[in-house]
């Protein structure tokens, strides 16, 4: 065919039959395969496209021509590492004999359903399968042959993924810097980092899940070392890169999984179809959950139940870190500190706490005879390479016999009344030290190139099979599928500031430091693994390193971690809300606010455990990153977020701020604290309000419509307690339900609850209110809080109207009006009331 010019293209644009003179070639076939509903992947004949398409036209994301490459080198070296992270120049020069090959040849065919074939990328072949697991899940399977068996080439595999120039990704894990990833490289395994005063990139929770907001999510199901570019380079490519060389000789299937939805926030739940659903924690392990650094003695605990109590400060938990234990783990508690450890449980639970003990999976010298036993019995990893921790060889839970020891002596901690553990450190196994493996072995014979990511897995599968009734368990690390284990996690040691992840500060002896980051980095990364497939996280209040904090990022933080679904108070410095180090200026106002925030946390219990059952239906976080709740918007901000669908959050996190711009979605919002509408009418574009936030006050909004159930403004814990203690539990009693309300302006609002009840706001045309909590309940009954309602014309005649809130609660059933607010009707019933309005 002849080459059109610049004059040719523009008479073709007006002459008729042009198209006949110069035909446009035929595109390639395509394979179409579905799993019902409307995604659609759509697979070229000879592999070098594929699409994935939502309602037969939009495209979604698209692996294009030279999507799939193969990198091969002369020949492989079992001592290296191929850590794709250094395949990056400016991190390392590439290897210089790297090749990448595309797909050169052959052909795909439809088998049963799926597109199936042979292609050839020049010295190497896959095996490439693609299929249709469910409705928006797909999977794409890869099964890499050498030319030449015996001599094998094949390092790497990449994938290169068309995407929109213009959309923002969300998930990989747990990242301290953005919740956005576009520009990002992320590396699915810890790395150095020379630059940060950790001397590494704190990538505790690497997921390989990656989500679009158009929309649509990959998930790679590999064990190996990998890495994300989301484009850096070019702005409209993602590209995977894994090691894939052989393991004895043999290589295992690469597998890649791509996900459509019809919102953002649903992708994770195709994700966990193919990994696991998260295990729930205990209810109490929503906290507050408090604790110190170092515990001193038994006397300590008792004094610090005995101030939580007395200061009218509520807490369902608490955890004893080290050291408490005879040695490093002697699975006991040291007799000369905890001299009467049954009295001490007693006491924790008859104060409506639940105790959990910090854990690792080592073995202090001092541990004897447990030391002994490991090593006589091989119960030790036999062929460690450079233990991350002073105390010993982490134990080989590849093992069964190792595993058998280990949970017997766990055992013994369960019957002492022990109800959950603090799973730190078992970061040991580094896959690479750059270039090269950072060998280990292990008794099943696996090493380093999949333990990285098993041996986290295993080491909290074993203490969840021991404490099998809703475990709290609080891991340090996590991996993909481990959501079925780790029911929280905590960001490791972060530091005791508002600075941000890689900003400088200066340390108590006025050294520059360039931190991992404070407040403002755990939020980042709470929202990112919400996203990855873990719900539960809590940083500590306060932070751990460079502490204690001071007045103002203490207040900030305890702020912010009552604002989020799980709650857990200590820091580094061991110190306790009613406690004022020093130089911090903590006082009174602080352990007030504390107060006040730990309340409303416990208070919203209701609220959070009813989307805490949820996740099993629809897989959706419950806290949210605003730009993937609206990703029509176009706004990715780091720094406030959704709580469900009713509550937007919105903490302040920067130094000597008493007042932040929030950018709000469609509709109204009504400030939780001071009842201040703000009407955001734009679609297209968040609408930008600067808002009051004072130390104290942390910006928090419930949308119009939004109903928010609560548990009453006394509650003191959710266990139960020992009588007579004038401590309020909601196990004792679980009382009335309260619930604040911003109705409509008509129509119904409502709100199902975990317990299979369900609250409804009834508007009706405009004029009158209609309230009911309907179906099986716990609760007695509701006192709502309906916010923006003028007072009623007509209430039933057989309601009680009263004056103060105080006095509706303390009877049986009636109502209160008070201008607050608008206008807020307070109602007390057990059964359906009406109101005109």
């Amino acid at each position: 065919m002849r080459r059109l010019g610049s004059v040719a293209l523009v008479a073709c644009a007006v002459a008729p039959g042009c198209a006949e003179s110069y035909p446009k070639p035929a595109p390639p076939a395509e394979l179409s395969i579905g799993g019902g509903g409307a995604f659609r992947l759509a697979v070229r004949k000879d592999g070098k496209s594929l699409r994935l398409t939502r309602g037969g036209t939009e495209e979604l994301v698209r692996l294009a021509e030279g999507g799939i490459q193969l990198g091969m080198l002369d020949s492989l070296s079992d001592t290296a590492s191929y850590d794709p992270y250094y395949l990056d120049p400016a991190i390392a020069p590439p290897p210089s004999d790297l090749v990448w090959q595309g797909i050169t040849g052959g052909e795909l065919a439809a088998e049963g359903g799926e597109a199936r074939g042979r292609l050839a990328f020049g010295g190497a072949s896959a095996r490439l399968a693609a299929r249709a697991d469910a409705s928006g899940r797909f999977l794409l399977s890869l099964d890499v042959e050498d030319e030449d068996p015996a001599a094998p080439r094949v390092a790497f595999v990449r994938l290169r993924l068309r995407v929109s120039r213009s959309e923002a990704f969300y998930g990989l894990g747990e990242r301290h810097d953005s919740v956005d990833q576009r520009g990002k490289l992320r590396p699915m395994q810890i790395e150095p980092d020379g630059e940060v005063e950790t001397l590494y990139n704190e990538v505790h929770v690497p997921i390989p899940l990656l989500v679009g907001t158009r929309g649509w999510g990959t998930f790679v199901e590999s064990k190996r070392v990998g890495v994300f570019d989301v484009a850096r380079g070019e702005p409209d490519v993602v590209e995977i890169t894994y090691a894939l060389p052989p393991l004895k000789g043999a290589r295992e299937t690469f597998k890649v999984h791509l996900f459509g939805a019809a919102h953002p926030l649903d992708v994770t739940k195709s994700y966990y179809d193919v990994t696991g659903y998260p295990l729930l924690p205990p209810r109490w392990g929503l906290g507050p959950v408090m604790w110190r650094n170092e515990n001193r003695e038994q006397a300590q605990v008792a004094d610090d139940l005995e101030k939580l109590r007395a200061l009218d400060l509520p807490a369902t938990g608490m955890w004893l870190d080290r050291p408490y234990a005879t040695a490093v783990n002697t699975f006991d508690f040291d007799p000369k500190k905890f001299p009467s450890p049954a009295a001490m449980v007693d006491a924790i639970r008859g104060a409506g706490l639940r105790l959990a003990v910090w854990h690792t999976p080592y073995l202090e010298p001092a541990a004897e005879p447990l030391v002994s036993e490991a090593k006589a019995k091989g119960y030790f990893v036999p062929r460690p390479s450079i233990p991350l921790n002073k105390w010993s060889v982490p134990i080989d839970f590849t093992n069964p016999a190792a595993v058998e020891f280990w949970q017997k002596n766990l055992q013994r901690y369960v019957a002492a009344g022990v109800e959950g553990f603090k799973l730190d450190f078992a970061e040991d196994v580094a896959p690479s030290l750059r270039a090269g493996r950072n060998a280990w072995g292990f008794f099943d014979g696996s090493d380093e190139r999949t333990m990285h990511h098993d041996f986290t897995v295993l080491y909290h599968r074993t203490y969840r099979e021991k404490v099998q009734n809703t475990p709290f368990l609080l891991c340090r690390a996590g991996r993909w599928g481990d959501q079925a284990n780790a029911t929280l996690i905590w960001p490791s040691d972060m530091d005791a500031t508002l600075t941000k992840h890689r900003e400088k500060f200066k340390d108590a002896q006025g050294a520059d430091v360039v931190g991992i980051g404070g407040l403002p980095a755990t939020v980042i990364m709470g929202l990112g693994l919400g996203v990855s497939g873990f719900p539960f996280f809590a940083s500590d209040t306060g932070g751990y390193r460079h502490g204690p904090a001071d007045k103002e990022t203490w207040v900030r933080w305890a702020e912010q971690t009552a604002l989020w679904p799980a709650m857990e108070v200590g820091d580094g410095s061991s110190t306790m809300p009613w406690e004022s180090p020093p130089g911090t200026g903590r006082d009174a106002e602080s352990l007030d606010v504390y107060r006040a925030y730990a309340r409303l946390h416990l208070r919203l219990f209701p609220f959070f455990w009813s989307y805490a059952t949820r996740i099993a239906a629809d897989g959706r976080p419950i806290a949210r990153p605003f730009g993937l709740a609206f990703p029509e918007l176009g706004a990715h901000p780091d720094d406030q977020y959704m709580l469900g669908d009713e509550l937007l959050a919105a903490p302040v996190m920067t130094k000597g701020q008493t007042s932040r711009k929030v950018l709000l979605p469609p509709g109204e919002w009504l400030d939780w604290f001071d009842g201040d509408v703000h009407r955001a009418a734009s679609a297209l574009a968040p609408t930008v309000v600067e808002v009051r936030a004072p130390l104290g006050k942390a910006p928090l909004f419930l949308r119009r419509g939004g109903v928010v159930p609560m548990l009453r403004p006394t509650i003191d814990t959710l266990n139960p307690v020992t009588p007579g203690r004038g401590l309020d539990s909601y196990d004792d009693d679980r009382g009335f339900l309260y619930v604040r309300a911003f109705a409509q302006r008509s129509g119904v609002s409502w709100f199902s609850l975990y317990d299979r009840s369900t609250v409804f706001v009834d508007r009706g045309d405009g004029s009158t209110l209609a309230l009911e909590l309907a179906g099986p309940s716990e609760y007695r009954g509701l006192v709502a809080e309906v916010v923006g309602v003028p007072a009623p014309r007509v209430a039933p005649a057989d309601l009680p109207r009263f004056d103060t809130v105080s006095a509706l609660e303390a009877a049986p059933r009636g109502y209160a009006w008070l201008p607050a607010f608008g206008g807020t009707l307070w109602v007390k019933s057990s059964s359906r009331v009406a109101f005109s309005l």
